[in-house]
C-alpha cells in the first residue's frame, strides 16, 4: 500500500512538472507567464474593458455583475436621500402635515434605496412616486434611467458573448492523447487523430502544426522557442476538410522533416513540443474557432497505428465507435526514417522493447510498404 501510494505521488509530481514545462496544454491553453509588464501597458487592459471582462472566469463576471448593480443602486439612493434632505422630506426633519415631498414615501436611506432600485429596474412604482415639484429630482430620474439602461445592455451583451464564445465550440473537438509513427501509403508518417463530437460540420477546416524546440544558430545565438512548420495532410489534402467523421492527420517524414533524424531509440531523448492547430468555422453559428493541442516526445508512440473506428452497418449506416478513439495497435515499422528508404535495414516491432528482440532484418523496403498490417 505504501509503495503504491508513493508511486501515485511520484507520477503526480512528474505529470505536474510536465504540465508546467509545456507551452501548450492538452486542452489548448497557453502556459506562459508575462513578467515586468509596465503599468502603462497594464492600463491598456482597462481601455479594452470589453475583452478583459470576456476573458474573466464566470465567478469574477458574476461578482462584477452583482457589484455593478448594487453599487449603482446605492449611489443613486444616496442622491435621492440628498434630494429628500434638501427638501425637508426625511422623518427626522419632522415635515408638517401639508408638506409636499419630492418623492412620496421616501423619508430615509432605506426607502431611498428601494426607490432607487425601482427606478433603475423599471419594475413599476407603487407607494413611492416622484412628484413634479422638484426639478432636480426629475433630472436625477432621467440620469438614473439612462445609466440603468446602459448597465443592463452592457451586461446582457457580456453574458450572451460568453455563452457563445468560439472556444466553447472547441471543447467538442477532440485530438488523440497520443500521436503515432508508422508506415502509410509508402511513406513513414507521424499521425494524429481528431474528431468532431457534434453532427454540425466545421466548414473550411485547415490543419497545420508547429514544432517548438530550442536551437543554436551557426552564429552561436540560442533561440529558446524556435518554430518549425509541420505540414499535416489527410487523403483529400490539407485545406477545406470534410469533417463529418473522425480524421487521421498525417505528416510525411521525409528528408525535409525535423523527425527524419530521429529514431525509435532516440525519440524519447529529444526535447521538443509538437503543437497541432485546427482552424474552422462552425456552420450553425458562423463563428471561427481554433482548436489546438500539443505532443511531447513521451506522447509519440513509434511503431503503432490507430485502430479503425468507422464501420458500416448492414443497412448502409456509417457508425463511429468513440470508445476505441484512443486505441492504438502495433505495426511493423522501420527503426528510423533512414531505414525506411534503405534496401537493407532494420524494422522495429513495437510489441517488444527497443532491444535487439524488437529489431528484425528487412531485405526490401518495398515489401514492408506493401505488407504492413496490424498485429
Amino acid at each position: 500500500m505504501t509503495r503504491s501510494l508513493a508511486q501515485l505521488v511520484r507520477d503526480y509530481l512528474v505529470e505536474r512538472r510536465i504540465h508546467r514545462n509545456r507551452l501548450v496544454t492538452k486542452d489548448g491553453h497557453c502556459n506562459i507567464e508575462y513578467g515586468h509588464v509596465r503599468y502603462s501597458n497594464r492600463f491598456a487592459y482597462l481601455l479594452d474593458l470589453w475583452t478583459t471582462i470576456l476573458e474573466l472566469r464566470w465567478s469574477f463576471v458574476m461578482f462584477l455583475f452583482t457589484a455593478s448593480f448594487l453599487f449603482s443602486w446605492f449611489f443613486f439612493s444616496v442622491a435621492w436621500y440628498w434630494i429628500a434632505y434638501s427638501n425637508g422630506d426625511l422623518w427626522w426633519q419632522y415635515p408638517p402635515a401639508d408638506h409636499n415631498p419630492c418623492v412620496i414615501n421616501v423619508y430615509g436611506l432605506t426607502t431611498a434605496f428601494l426607490y432607487s432600485l425601482t427606478t433603475q429596474m423599471t419594475i413599476g412604482y407603487s407607494i413611492r412616486v416622484i412628484t413634479p415639484l422638484c426639478p432636480d429630482a426629475i433630472i436625477l430620474l432621467v440620469i438614473q434611467t439612462i445609466t440603468g439602461t446602459i448597465i443592463q445592455s452592457f451586461w446582457c451583451g457580456i453574458v450572451i458573448c460568453k455563452f457563445s464564445l468560439p472556444k466553447k465550440r472547441a471543447k467538442t473537438i477532440n485530438f488523440s492523447e497520443t500521436a503515432v509513427i508508422s508506415p502509410k501509403d509508402g511513406a513513414l508518417c507521424l499521425q494524429v487523430r481528431v474528431a468532431n463530437l457534434r453532427k454540425t460540420l466545421m466548414v473550411g477546416s485547415n490543419v497545420y502544426g508547429k514544432l517548438l524546440r530550442t536551437t543554436i544558430t551557426p552564429e552561436g545565438e540560442t533561440i529558446i522557442m524556435d518554430q518549425i512548420k509541420i505540414d499535416f495532410l489527410v487523403d483529400a489534402g490539407k485545406d477545406n476538410l470534410f469533417f463529418a467523421c473522425p480524421l487521421t492527420l498525417y505528416h510525411v517524414i521525409d528528408k525535409t522533416s525535423p523527425f527524419f533524424e530521429m529514431a525509435v531509440d532516440t525519440l524519447q531523448q529529444q526535447e521538443f513540443e509538437l503543437v497541432v492547430f485546427l482552424d474552422a468555422t462552425d456552420e450553425s453559428t458562423n463563428f471561427f474557432c481554433q482548436v489546438r493541442t500539443s505532443y511531447i516526445p513521451r506522447e509519440i508512440m513509434w511503431g503503432y497505428d490507430f485502430f479503425p473506428i468507422i464501420t458500416r452497418s448492414k443497412d448502409g449506416t456509417y457508425c463511429v465507435d468513440f470508445s476505441e478513439f484512443a486505441r492504438v495497435v502495433p505495426v511493423l515499422t522501420p527503426h528510423c526514417a533512414y531505414c525506411f528508404n534503405n534496401e537493407t535495414a532494420h524494422n522495429y516491432d513495437s510489441r517488444y522493447s527497443t532491444d535487439d528482440k524488437g529489431l528484425s532484418c528487412r531485405k526490401s523496403s518495398v515489401n514492408l510498404r506493401r505488407s504492413h498490417v496490424n498485429f
